[in-house]
């Protein structure tokens, strides 16, 4: 299929290039100049602009965003809602809150131009593996944009989990539950780290990725982080969030569901801010492992 992708960052640059493997033709817009060449020597037609981009699809086009949650994808939707004809299908793929994508689904609608909202894991890992999606949308809409998802995800890491505002809803709590991993491993391994047996942590977090209960992927991450750096001391335990905690935890007050793990480990991130932990540099050093997101070093940013 053909396609319009806004968003050539860390994860918009390597899901046109999945796409591109995969036989399907993007045309490819994102602010900066340097993207958008380096994804037209991978083999996608660049776009000047919104309108540029537009202007080189056919209708039904669909349009992936792949950009911040928040202002960025609000002016983009709202851009596009006056360049897109009915029938056409705008693909938010971010991390967006999901109220708020059910409101721009609305908005969309009345011109019908139709939205779908892509929950999307996966991190630098995913030109590799495949990336998770979870969507939202009219059914209709989805089944024009499946070519799409199926070349992004692995076998099995696509579904089509309920109407517009559920791709992102269920996104956040994957992510909320990604909080609670993360703290889990960040704990174990500071009272191992903290104990009197002087532990090659690096060692132990080898033999568990076999046969143990607590094997994951996470697990194999954190290996490979402590192979670079055994005692994680170039790392500070620093730890942002980027919003989908926080909103499970709201999501879990408003359902009184108690979900104590996740907002401990929200707080925890909190908490990071103020004071070095081992813990936090286990989190740091394995979000930096998995999404490629910045850490702080001794040096600066790294």
């Amino acid at each position: 299929m053909k396609l319009g992708m806004v968003g050539l960052g860390r994860m918009g640059g390597n899901m046109t290039a999945r796409l591109l493997r995969h036989g399907h033709e993007v045309v490819a817009f994102d602010p900066s100049p340097e993207a958008v060449d380096r994804t037209v020597q991978a083999g996608a037609a660049g776009a000047s602009s919104l309108q540029d981009l537009v202007s080189r699809l056919e209708a039904p086009r669909v349009v992936w965003l792949m950009v911040p949650a928040g202002e960025i994808t609000e002016t983009t939707v709202r851009e596009l809602g006056g360049l897109l004809s009915s029938g056409d299908v705008v693909v938010d793929g971010g991390n967006s809150f999901y109220k708020d994508s059910m409101r721009r689904a609305g908005q969309l609608e009345a011109a019908g131009i139709r939205f779908v909202d892509c929950g999307t894991s996966g991190g630098i890992w995913g030109l590799a593996n495949g990336y998770c999606l979870m969507v939202g949308g009219d059914p209709g809409a989805v089944k024009l944009v499946e070519p799409a998802f199926l070349a992004l995800a692995p076998d099995g890491g696509y579904a089509h989990v309920g109407p517009y505002g559920a791709g992102h809803f269920v996104k956040m709590v994957h992510n909320g539950i990604e909080y609670g991993l993360l703290a889990a491993y960040g704990e174990g391994f500071e009272i191992l780290e903290r104990s009197g047996f002087d532990l090659d942590l690096l060692r132990i977090a080898s033999i568990w990725r076999y046969g143990s209960v607590v094997r994951s992927w996470l697990l194999d991450l954190l290996n490979e982080a402590l192979g670079k750096d055994p005692r994680l001391e170039r790392i500070k335990g620093y730890v942002e969030d980027s919003g989908e905690g926080r909103w499970t935890v709201q999501a879990a007050i408003d359902e009184n569901v108690p979900a104590p793990v996740t907002a401990v480990a929200l707080f925890n991130r909190f908490s990071s801010r103020q004071e070095e932990s081992f813990s936090a540099k286990v989190i740091a050093a394995l979000r930096n492992e998995f999404g490629g997101h910045a850490v702080k070093t001794e040096e600066g940013e790294g």
